[in-house]
């Protein structure tokens, strides 16, 4: 399948200048996070964790979007920011948040030199250590005083001028207080199996995957709906798109181009779904800088190739 810029291999994007990474780049010098998996002890509740560290003239301004499939508790050290949310628009300085997973791209605005530390949640985890409704959260955006928190204890736990990895230490060590002071039920095994299928084969039929797993259908979407705030459907269709953006946007694994892009039937089916979930074309998409987007999408996709035991943790990946 070719894409709108008219070769079977898409391009990589020009480099974004004025952006300097101190948290690793791609082989195009775009900025990645620093990310890796979680601690032994907290791999069942933590998908990821990362720090972000990039300078940039405090004019600059990146205009991006973010679209994640987990929720996301994320400290904001440095950078104003802006985001379109369900509830509108919102402006947010250093401070703690709880992003919901999205639906669709979430457009987001950071002025300045900027720099973040954040947990992915796997899906289950809210509903078993007691937070927010996945259906509550999706597609928005909360502070911590709005899930029961406080923001300053968390803000102390970080200096901004600290290494990243020390940031990464200190919210892991937040997150195990959290799992000792609710007992540390683990996620649903359903809500864990479906999303490794939605890193495997999100072409999956929901039928098929529930015969594999001798579950009825009614329940999965049940579980599904309660852990990822969606349809098995939505989940999967999700999937199948965030894999194709990180292809394009150079932080994927090659080998996979060809698979990956045939789980579309044709070309104005890859555009509908662009069109749905990014709000632009694939072409056009090839052609933006997407600094934000793509560190979300390397985050997953690092992820991914690990737990699909196609990459060794710390083993070096294909697009650095």
């Amino acid at each position: 399948m070719e894409t709108e810029a008219g070769s079977d291999q898409p391009s990589v994007p020009l480099i974004t200048p004025s952006l300097v990474s101190l948290t690793g780049t791609t082989r195009s010098g775009e900025p990645l996070a620093l990310n890796r998996a979680p601690a032994p002890d907290l791999a069942p509740w933590l998908a990821r964790t990362y720090a972000t560290k990039v300078s940039a003239p405090p004019d600059y301004s990146v205009d991006c979007s973010l679209l994640a499939d987990t929720s996301v508790a994320r400290v904001l050290l440095s950078g104003s920011w802006t985001a379109r949310t369900k509830e509108g628009v919102k402006h947010y300085g250093s401070q703690p948040l709880f992003f919901g997973p999205q639906s669709t791209h979430m457009p987001v605005e950071v002025r300045g030199s900027f720099s973040t530390v954040g947990i992915a949640l796997r899906p289950g985890t809210c509903a078993a250590l007691g937070g927010p409704a996945m259906s509550e959260t999706l597609d928005r955006i909360l502070t911590f005083e709005e899930i029961g928190g406080a923001s300053e204890p968390i803000m102390a736990l970080f200096d901004p001028e600290a290494e990243p990895t020390d940031w990464l230490l200190a919210i892991e060590q937040r997150m195990r207080e959290l799992v000792d002071r609710t007992n540390g039920r683990e996620p649903d095994p359903v809500t864990a199996l479906f999303d490794q299928a939605a890193f495997d084969d999100p072409s999956i039929a929901v039928g098929d995957f529930a015969r594999k797993h001798g579950i009825e259908v009614r329940r999965l979407e049940r579980i599904v709906a309660r852990d990822f705030g969606m349809s098995p459907k939505q989940v999967l269709r999700r999937a199948r798109a965030l894999d194709m953006a990180a292809q394009l946007l150079g932080v994927a694994d090659d080998e996979e181009a060809e698979e990956i892009a045939l789980r579309y039937f044709d070309q104005a089916h890859l555009t509908r779904e662009f069109l749905h979930f990014f709000g632009m074309t694939p072409g056009k998409l090839l052609r933006s800088p997407k600094p934000l987007l793509r560190l979300s999408l390397e985050t997953r996709q690092a992820r991914r190739l690990e737990e699909l035991q196609r990459l060794g943790p710390g083993q070096a990946r294909p697009w650095e």
